[in-house]
């Protein structure tokens, strides 16, 4: 089931932003997500989060961030990697939104391919100022349109 983030979920989705963070960004030194875990917590509660959670465990397992129609992240607890829980995250904001915008590091090759599975093309390279790390703007949605 996909719901609205709740104030009560807000520990849980930081851990897993966090972990999966320094999972998938291997290149960026753990201190780096560390560091920022308070200011996302801040900014998770700003947000238009939608959380993925295990009905029969009542647990969450993963959760998407936006911020209009820019996808801040999509994040999956480690041990529920490779189930679809991210694509379906993305179909959910997909049905709400006609274009989707989103930042990926060059890097993190596991993510780039699965946007561009699921029809994202990238439209621009450019290097992220707060960890120095080449990353692409991917884009979602009708050709030509501007996100």
């Amino acid at each position: 089931m996909i719901r609205r983030m709740q104030f009560t979920d807000l520990d849980k989705i930081s851990q897993i932003w966090l972990e999966s963070n320094k999972e998938a960004h291997g290149f960026i030194p753990a201190e780096y997500w560390e560091s920022h875990l308070q200011s996302v917590k801040t900014a998770l509660l700003q947000a238009e989060v939608y959380v993925y959670v295990n009905e029969r465990r009542d647990e969450i397992l993963g959760f998407i961030g936006m911020n209009g129609e820019y996808i801040e992240g999509i994040f999956v607890d480690g041990r529920a990697r490779s189930l679809g829980i991210g694509r379906e995250l993305l179909e959910f904001v997909k049905v709400k939104k006609d274009r989707l915008k989103l930042h990926v590091y060059v890097k993190n090759e596991r993510a780039v391919r699965f946007y561009k599975r699921e029809g994202f093309r990238i439209i621009r390279t450019l290097i992220d100022e707060g960890t120095g790390e080449e990353e692409y703007i991917m884009i979602y949605g009708p050709a030509g349109s501007a996100v």
